[in-house]
Formats: structure tokens, sequence, C-alpha cells
């Protein structure tokens, strides 16, 4: 049985991606406290696998989490996308009138300000480390006149009702997840590759680079800059790239390594697929 790791507790939409991911296949979940953690964990061989939260179609990059997998060597094996829909729960038998107090995650508050503001507008709001916490924190505490943000698997697993489905604001909201191992992937297929890199400082340069990508009919999918610590305007680039031709791919990366100061791949493995679901 897989160990993997997630940021948070069980219940949280780390563990949603994590079995969604694995679909049948029997997996034990390794919680954590942040995302250090998990990549700890990977690095020192105590879990198999590790699935973390890389960017929000709302809230945008996770930069700390780039940064975390540059420095501990993880590798890219796969991805997944996990439609983020948020739901209203309570204990049994509390109603929406008797709610004085909201927990969920921070960004999970933003992504539902609109309906906060509508019904529960002199709520006191408590953030927490994730929204299944928060959902265990009615239960232990059994809080009555309290409500948590967060997904159905929260409710299921504290045994907390949902009053009010599909309460984000945005309906399309979606958060990308990397499946990352410390040993790169071996087997072939790949379709898709996360690439870091540097440049040096004249005109032309990065444009010279992505150009080599458009030549080779490799599609650009993602571009993001992170800042490099303890160099001052150096940053280190980060692309998505997508191709049909793994031929038209290796001569892309042997065509950039003369145009680049470093590169690193963290990883080649298959596209998914962005499946919204309607409300």
């Amino acid at each position: 049985m897989k160990k993997i790791a997630i940021q948070g507790i069980a219940g949280s939409f780390h563990e949603d991606a994590a079995r969604k991911y694995f679909g049948d296949e029997e997996i034990e979940i390794v919680e954590c406290r942040s995302f250090q953690s998990v990549c700890e964990l990977v690095d020192s061989d105590q879990v198999d696998i590790a699935v973390m939260a890389i960017e929000n179609s709302i809230a945008g990059s996770i930069l700390q989490n780039y940064s975390l997998i540059r420095d501990y060597h993880l590798h890219v094996i796969g991805e997944t996308y996990v439609h983020i829909q948020m739901n209203l729960m309570m204990l049994p038998g509390a109603q929406k009138d008797d709610v004085q107090t909201i927990y969920s995650h921070p960004v999970a508050i933003r992504q539902c300000a609109e309906y906060i503001e509508k019904y529960f507008p002199n709520a006191r709001i408590i953030e927490n480390q994730d929204t299944a916490m928060s959902g265990k924190i009615l239960s232990v505490d059994q809080l009555t006149d309290a409500a948590a943000i967060g997904n159905l698997r929260t409710a299921e697993i504290y045994g907390l009702n949902v009053l009010d489905s599909g309460i984000e604001t945005n309906k399309k909201n979606y958060t990308r997840f990397w499946v990352l191992s410390k040993h790169p992937k071996q087997n072939g297929g790949s379709n898709k590759a996360s690439l870091a890199f540097e440049v040096g400082h004249y005109y032309g340069a990065l444009a010279r680079v992505l150009n080599i990508f458009a030549e080779n009919e490799i599609n650009l999918l993602r571009i993001q800059s992170i800042p490099i610590i303890g160099k001052p305007n150096e940053y280190t680039i980060h692309v998505d790239v997508e191709y049909k031709s793994e031929q038209n791919y290796e001569k892309a990366i042997h065509r950039v390594l003369k145009n680049v100061s470093s590169l690193s791949i963290l990883g080649e493995y298959v596209r998914a697929e962005i499946e919204i679901t309607n409300q």
C-alpha cells in the first residue's frame, strides 16, 4: 500500500486530489501540518509519494511550493485537477439562524465572500489551516452556533450536515495538484513537462528560449517567474509545456540548454484533464 503525504488532514481537498489521482488503488494518507513537512517525508523515504497543490484558478500560484520542490529535489510524476466546490456545514440539528462564527481556510473564505456577506454579514470569521480542520473543530468541540466551509468529504468524516452547497462565487474554480516523488518517473508516454531555468540579463534572452518551443511545435501552457533568494532582480522561470512528439521535445530541450544558464526538468508526465461539474 502506497503512503501518500498531504498538507492538512483527512477530509481536505488534498485528500480529494490524492484519491482522485490513485482511483481504486488502496493508499494510506499521511497528514502533515505544513508543505515543508510533506517534502521532508518524501525526502527521508517515510512516504512513497506526495500530493501538493501548486496553483488555483482564482488564488493563483503557490510560489512557496515551487521553491520547496526545487530545494528538496523532488520530481513531478503526475498531476490532477480538483473542482473546488464549497459547502456550508454544521452539526446535526443546528440551523443557519444559529450561526455566529464561520471557520475555514482563508482562501476558501475569500472564494465564498459574496455568500458570507449576503447571509452572514455579522458572523465572526476564524481562519484555519485547512477546510477539513475547520469541520473537525465543530465536531470535536460540539459547536452548535458555528459553521464550517469545506468539501463534502469533510462533512462525511466528521458527521456534519450540509446546509448549502456550491456557495463559492466562481463556479469554475479548480486547483491543480502535483504528484511528487523522490525519483523521476521511468516509463515513457509523457506529453507534458514542467521545467525551471534561468537566463542571462540581456535583451531577448527569455524570448529566445520561448521561441525554441514554438519552433518545435511545443505548446507553452504556463509561465511563472520565482524570485531567487539572495539575488535581487533575478528570477527562476518555471514553464509547463505540452508536446505531441517526444522527438521534438528532446530536440527543443537540447537547444534550450545552449541558451540558459541553468535548466532543471522537474518532471515529465501525462497531462491531466480539467473536469468541471455543472451545478
